[in-house]
C-alpha cells in the first residue's frame, strides 16, 4: 500500500532498471540466483466488455481462497474475500498488517490505450501468474503478431518453487532445450491462468472478443 510504504515506482519502470535486469539474462544458461516464489492460486473471475459506443470496462473480482473469508453478506449473498490473509506480522515487513491498510494482491484488470482511446480491455487470472500472464499476452499480440485468440491459446511457462512449469502444449524439443540450459522443468497439474479480452479496431469499426479455453468462459457479441 503506497499510502503506508514507499514503493519506488519510477525506478521500477525506468529504462535503466529494465536494462540492468535484461543484462542478467543469458539465453544459453539458466539463472541460479532467483528467489524462491511462494505464490498462491486464487478463485478469480474476469470480464471485459465493450458497448456500441466503445465504452470499455475491464473488471476483475476474486474471493482469493476457496469460499474467501467464509463470510456472506446477509442482504446480498456476496461472498467476502480473504485477501487480508496476505498480511504479515513482522514489524519490518512492507505488507505488515495495520489499520486502514490494503493488503498486497494481484487484482489487476488491464486496459490498452492509444491516442487517448481504449484499444483493448483485457485480463489474465491465476493468482501470482497474473502479472506474468499480462506480459505474455501483450507480447504475443504486439511482438509476435498473434490474433487475440491465438495469444490466449498459446502454451505458457511460469517460474514457481524453483522450477519452470511448462504446460503440456509446450513442444518437447523446447522443454529439452530448457533442461540443457540448466532449467528444472516440470509439468503443472493445472493450466496457467485464464484470460479474456476485447480488441477494438477503430479504423474497421469492429470488435474482436477472445476467451481462454483454460477456464469456463466465452466470447459473446450482440
Amino acid at each position: 500500500d503506497q499510502n503506508h510504504v514507499h514503493v519506488p515506482v519510477e525506478q521500477l519502470l525506468s529504462r535503466s532498471h529494465a536494462d540492468r535486469l535484461r543484462a542478467e539474462i543469458d539465453p544459453a544458461r539458466a539463472m541460479t540466483h532467483l528467489p524462491r516464489l511462494e505464490l498462491q492460486q486464487s478463485d478469480t473471475v474476469y470480464i471485459s466488455v465493450v458497448d456500441r459506443d466503445r465504452n470499455a470496462v475491464s473488471f476483475i473480482n476474486s474471493t482469493f481462497g476457496t469460499f474467501g473469508s467464509g463470510v456472506v453478506g446477509p442482504s446480498t449473498g456476496v461472498v467476502l474475500q480473504n485477501r487480508g490473509s496476505s498480511f504479515r506480522l513482522a514489524a519490518d515487513h512492507p505488507n505488515r498488517i495495520a489499520p486502514g491498510k490494503r493488503p498486497m494482491h494481484t487484482i489487476m484488470p488491464g486496459m490498452v490505450t492509444a491516442k487517448g482511446r481504449a484499444i483493448m480491455p483485457f485480463g489474465v487470472m491465476g493468482g501470482g501468474y497474473q502479472p506474468f500472464g499480462h506480459v505474455h499476452l501483450l507480447t504475443n499480440i504486439i511482438d509476435f503478431g498473434m490474433d487475440p485468440q491465438e495469444a490466449l491459446d498459446a502454451p505458457r511457462v511460469f517460474y514457481r518453487q524453483d522450477a519452470v512449469e511448462a504446460e503440456r502444449g509446450v513442444p518437447a524439443e523446447a522443454i529439452a532445450g530448457l533442461r540443457e540450459r540448466g532449467h528444472d522443468v516440470s509439468i503443472p497439474t493445472e493450466p496457467h491462468g485464464g484470460g479474456q479480452l476485447v480488441l477494438i479496431d477503430w479504423d474497421k469499426g469492429t470488435l474482436t472478443g477472445a476467451s481462454d479455453p483454460r477456464k469456463d468462459g466465452c466470447a459473446l457479441g450482440y
